[in-house]
């Protein structure tokens, strides 16, 4: 037999007992149905993306009631806090369609012509960068209110908070984002290896 020959052989399977492979079976049966239990999280993130459509709703009308009498500085909070809202409820979409398509369930869009290409396609690194570009941009309106709302009471402590915080975030995101390319990087590499 020559060299390239054994290294072609496979070692021979393994018999497992009968019991044994139908306990097997039935714990991975119970293992991978177990993901269903990912489904009750994703319904309640819909329900909080509702309670956050109210505060959303109650927070336009008192803009829109108050904008004729506020300041231009009450004026550009009052648009930074709906904007800051919208965001919130982008990031709510975003953990319950990708979550849901990554740990529950593919979901066919073929039926819902108005479907978003991405909702099918964001794999669990992807919904990491997501998150924290979501989180990223949430606080940064919060430090941006912080700073337009200087004009009432300026709190250096606070204001260095926020911005620490969302510096941190920032660097989180960064390294994140270096390590998912350095991860994929060295599986393109290893592939390549393989094939030669």
């Amino acid at each position: 037999m020559s060299e390239p020959d054994q290294d072609k052989t496979e070692p021979a399977p393994r018999h497992q007992h009968p019991v044994l492979k139908g306990i097997e079976l039935i714990i991975e049966h119970v293992l991978f149905n177990s993901r269903w239990l990912m489904a009750p999280f994703y319904l309640g993130l819909v329900i909080a993306l509702v309670a956050l459509l109210y505060k959303f709703v109650v927070s336009l009308v008192e803009f829109v009631v108050h904008t004729p009498t506020a300041k231009e500085t009450d004026t550009i909070l009052g648009v930074l806090s709906l904007i800051d809202l919208s965001l919130t409820g982008n990031l709510i979409l975003i953990v319950v369609f990708s979550g849901y398509e990554n740990f529950v369930s593919r979901i066919d869009p073929r039926n819902h012509p108005d479907w978003p290409e991405w909702m099918t396609k964001v794999d669990f690194a992807g919904l990491k960068q997501k998150l924290l570009a979501s989180i990223v941009a949430i606080s940064a309106i919060q430090v941006l209110k912080a700073f337009m709302n200087m004009d009432g009471v300026f709190e250096p402590q606070k204001l260095g908070w926020l911005a620490g915080i969302h510096l941190l975030f920032v660097v989180s995101a960064l390294l994140l984002a270096l390590s998912d390319r350095w991860n994929t990087d060295d599986h393109d590499g290893k592939a390549d290896n393989k094939k030669r």
